[in-house]
């Protein structure tokens, strides 16, 4: 078994910058998680105390069931994969994936079958003999993960893999890492600040912000019932519209300035009793915006905004509109004749609309 267990860990730097607080979450037995959030928020430094490479400053970590606290890198049976390759220029693809096995003193034989199914995993067998200055970067970061896959090791870890790579070659690498996953079902920690790559790699998803976790959960779970107004605004592209207001007598939803206001049901009203004339977020997602209201029978709410740009997607628009201080995005179809400048009414159903505490920041469920 190769779960990870990190228990209360905490790490200072010079004993006074904080910068991991009190962290606990587990890694299941072949289990893809994602540590995801803003830069400076304590994901790469919380992948480095896993790997041993940073002093952890209070807690423990455990893999495979073996407090790793005092152990060295090498003895942890880990194995990490870098953001800048770490390859070694002058050796060759088949060369550098062997390189740790003859240091562990592997024989021959088997470093060569190692390589070799690694390399057919991977399909970079045709670049066996080719050293890294004649390959793409896409090609280097698959023989760095090779390095990785040939020492067999409880944990796979990934630093922000493919931030190097443009934006065509990272969409392949997401799917090729999924693939690998599959093939080779390893435990994997996976480091990035795209809540895209987060997306679409994660079995689960951990959000840290300023060293501290906001949520663990399923990709859906995160974007259908984000905890927080973080999550929320952090999950999700185009993010999340977020007006905020008070529910008043009416029933109606009005923001500080009185220039936006949405009429409510009385389900609605009803659920958030507790916190009418209080101040609260509302959030939409910007696919569920519509240019009018599909169905007669369903209950839509209707918001006055300003169209102030369109971002043409191909499959899609996006729509960036003004209603008073908020911003509204809205998903729309292709073929939308919406145009900048025009004032229109926009629609979304009300059920799918989220609620926030603003004080707490919390969701209200």
């Amino acid at each position: 078994m190769a779960e990870v267990k990190v228990q209360n860990v905490s790490k200072t730097f010079d004993g006074k910058v904080q910068v991991i607080r009190d962290m606990s979450f587990e890694v299941r037995d072949k289990e893809f998680v994602v540590l995801v959030g803003p830069s400076g928020c304590g994901k790469s430094t919380m992948l480095r105390m896993i790997a041993g490479l940073e002093t952890i400053s209070g807690g423990d970590i455990h893999i495979g069931g073996t407090r790793v606290n005092d152990l060295l890198p090498k003895d942890r049976d880990i194995a990490m994969v870098f953001q800048n390759y770490a390859l070694y220029p002058h050796m060759t693809v088949y060369q550098n994936m062997a390189f740790g096995l003859k240091i562990q003193k592997v024989k021959k034989k088997e470093i060569d079958e190692r390589v070799r199914e690694a390399a057919e995993i991977l399909e970079i067998s045709h670049l066996l003999e080719r050293k890294p200055a004649a390959m793409s970067g896409g090609q280097r970061q698959r023989v760095a993960i090779g390095r990785a896959i040939v020492r067999k090791p409880k944990v796979f870890l990934f630093d922000e893999p493919l931030s190097n790579l443009d934006a065509k070659l990272r969409v392949q690498m997401r799917i090729e890492l999924q693939n690998l996953h599959q093939k080779i079902r390893s435990t994997m920690i996976y480091v990035t600040h795209d809540q895209t790559e987060a997306m679409t790699l994660g079995d689960r998803i951990v959000v840290l912000k300023d060293g501290d976790i906001m949520q663990v959960g399923t990709p859906m779970e995160l974007y259908q019932q984000p905890q927080n107004l973080f999550v929320a605004g952090f999950i999700g592209s185009p993010p999340i519209n977020l007006l905020r207001g008070k529910i008043t007598g009416e029933n109606s939803f009005i923001d500080p300035q009185g220039n936006t206001v949405l009429y409510l049901d009385d389900e609605v009203v009803s659920r958030l009793k507790e916190y009418k004339e209080k101040d609260i977020h509302m959030g939409i997602r910007p696919e569920n915006i519509f240019e009018s209201a599909p169905g007669k029978d369903e209950n839509y709410c209707k918001i006055q905004v300003t169209i102030t740009g369109i971002e043409h997607m191909g499959s899609e628009i996006f729509l960036y509109s003004d209603s008073g201080n908020n911003r509204i995005v809205a998903r729309l179809p292709a073929d939308s004749r919406l145009e900048p400048g025009k004032e229109v009414e926009l629609y979304f159903k009300i059920e799918k609309a989220l609620f926030f505490d603003s004080a707490t920041e919390q969701r209200i469920k």
